[in-house]
């Protein structure tokens, strides 16, 4: 692979984990219901006074360690989705105020929703390994024989459940985000699979 692609998907990269920071925080500043892993992060930030940024930057590295028995390696795309995706969401809060009123907050949430499944196509198609959380669903679907669908799914409702009952806000933006996160990475993903002409299309 020539070097100069290889940058350039670096770029890619991270400009897509950044988009989901941003996305992730709009989400959070709208207060209408978040996606599960950010449920249970909010939660757990609520229960610490750690960041939400923070939170889950200690829970990408805890979930990566549940690779081990799965045999799975992480790629340099994991470790930077782990440290990027916090660090964004943080820098993200930290100049997004609180949205007051229904329309800007329902307005923040659609955008929100929108740029986490473009920075996830973003970083999926950059081709350089897959986060922490969407292996772990992979591997158990390796282990296991269960479907990505019913990894994904078991996994997301134990971090929404343990979440929402640390106080993580559910809402209308979490049914928003599992109806259309799939068709919105699914959309995007074709166009820069395509660039970089790697893996099967969505």
């Amino acid at each position: 692979m020539k070097t100069k692609q290889w940058w350039l998907r670096l770029v890619q990269l991270n400009l897509g984990l950044w988009t989901f920071g941003l996305g992730a925080a709009l989400m959070v500043r709208a207060h209408l219901g978040l996606d599960p892993w950010n449920v249970f992060h909010q939660g757990l930030s609520d229960l610490t006074g750690l960041s939400i940024g923070v939170i889950s930057i200690f829970s990408g590295v805890v979930v990566m360690l549940l690779w081990v028995p799965l045999r799975l390696k992480p790629g340099l795309g994991t470790l930077l989705n782990i440290l990027m995706i916090g660090l964004s969401l943080d820098a993200f809060m930290a100049v997004i105020p609180d949205l007051n009123g229904w329309p800007l907050r329902i307005g923040a949430l659609m955008l929100g929703v929108v740029l986490t499944g473009l920075g996830s196509a973003a970083y999926i198609g950059a081709g350089m390994g897959t986060g922490p959380r969407d292996g772990l669903m992979m591997g158990l679907n390796q282990k296991f024989g269960w479907s990505i669908r019913v990894s994904r799914l078991l996994v997301e409702i134990i971090v929404l459940a343990s979440g929402w009952m640390l106080g993580g806000v559910v809402g209308v933006g979490t049914v928003a985000f599992a109806l259309c996160i799939g068709p919105l990475v699914q959309f995007f993903l074709p166009f820069f699979q395509k660039w970089w002409a790697l893996g099967p299309k969505a």
